[in-house]
């Protein structure tokens, strides 16, 4: 079991408790945490780390240098959402339009709280990268903080990240040693039909019946063509056509979303898509295009890494805390940008207390404060298992 060295102290956990309902009263948007990465490298600075600002636009980054050992990266993202908070905490969000409904306030603070334990600690020795990313709700900060040159300037032998997670009991984490999210992908689809008065539609080719065609052949995609042994989501999620009940439209446009957890089936799906758009029209006189865009990737851990985050876990919270080789989420995360680029690992802290915690990006969810000493002491013990080996 670890030792009573890697037990942050219930100040520590004060501290980063207030720190946590600070960033939630003053939540900011991607590329737009101004104040939050201000403040994050004051406290750094404060602890006694170099910083690093500028990463990726607001992202920062801190490094701890004692002795001899392999340099290892901790993350935490910082960006909120853009939804209304509609909840009577006296930390709720300040900024109209804006929260933290996925618990990176939470994240945020509990990584803080690492980077202060590990510099009182007076028998540490290594390296520790702390990652304060920007961006990761659809912004893909991760991937501009690498383009910034991350892993140049900072290299590092292994890279973690973990997430709150509703649904699964505080005090236990889950991991795999594969994929723990998605990809996300996104398409737009026009068909080019011919407008006409709608008492007559024989002298047009109706767009929104060719649409329509067209969105239920787009799930016969993961129905019939994809093995059910392989995950997939196609979702259309917008239909935009017309603007009179009298008038067939020239034009209709279909967007969506398509989600995997293997590569090769992502790149399948696209091809699909492509050619399902661009024949099916035809039959009904239309014409179809589709703007196919590639977004975050698999979140691919690395199983090495994964099995070292198990082996930490059952030593802090007892084996039966430890769901492993879980089934991985349909969402995805910009995390997997970093594990494309260093070795590593992903993985969730239950966020269940005696309440059942709200969805994420819910416009109730509030981050359960009591994860913070279990993400410390994880986060420490993972930083610990590379020192000791």
């Amino acid at each position: 079991m670890p030792s009573f060295r890697d037990l942050p102290t219930s100040s520590l956990i004060a501290e980063a408790s207030a720190w946590r309902r600070d960033f939630h009263a003053h939540p900011e948007l991607a590329y737009a945490e101004h104040r939050t990465s201000e403040r994050v490298a004051q406290l750094l600075e404060s602890f006694g780390l170099s910083v690093t600002r500028g990463l990726g636009g607001t992202g920062l980054v801190a490094t701890l240098q004692r002795g001899s050992g392999p340099a290892i990266g901790l993350r935490a993202d910082m960006d909120a959402l853009p939804m209304q908070e509609k909840s009577d905490h006296a930390y709720a969000s300040t900024h109209e339009g804006c929260m933290h409904a996925c618990g990176h306030d939470g994240h945020t603070s509990m990584l803080l709280a690492t980077a202060k334990h590990l510099c009182e600690s007076d028998d540490f020795t290594g390296c520790v990268h702390f990652i304060f990313q920007p961006a990761e709700e659809t912004g893909g900060g991760a991937r501009k903080m690498i383009e910034d040159g991350l892993f140049e300037r900072f290299p590092m032998l292994a890279v973690y990240g973990l997430h709150n997670w509703p649904g699964i009991a505080q005090g236990s984490v889950s991991v795999n040693p594969g994929a723990m999210m998605a990809s996300q992908d996104t398409f737009e689809i026009l068909i080019q039909g011919s407008g006409a008065h709608a008492a007559m539609p024989e002298k047009g080719i109706d767009p929104i019946t060719v649409a329509s065609q067209l969105v239920s052949s787009l799930q016969t995609i993961v129905s019939r063509r994809i093995s059910p042994l392989d995950s997939a989501v196609l979702s259309v999620t917008v239909i935009e056509a017309g603007s009179a009940y009298n008038i067939i439209p020239h034009t209709a446009t279909l967007k969506g979303t398509v989600r995997c957890l293997d590569q090769a089936v992502r790149n399948r799906i696209q091809k699909m898509i492509t050619a399902m758009v661009e024949t099916l029209p035809v039959a009904f006189g239309a014409s179809g295009t589709v703007e196919y865009r590639e977004g975050y990737p698999v979140t691919q851990n690395d199983p090495a890494c994964a099995r070292r985050v198990r082996e930490v876990a059952v030593q802090v919270l007892g084996d039966e805390n430890v769901l492993w080789d879980a089934k991985a989420s349909m969402a995805s995360e910009d995390f997997a940008y970093m594990l494309q680029s260093c070795p590593g690992a992903y993985f969730w802290l239950g966020a269940d207390g005696a309440q059942p915690s709200r969805p994420l990006h819910h416009p109730t969810y509030d981050f359960n404060d009591a994860l913070i000493p279990t993400g410390v002491r994880l986060f420490t013990a993972i930083v610990r298992s590379y020192q000791d080996a």
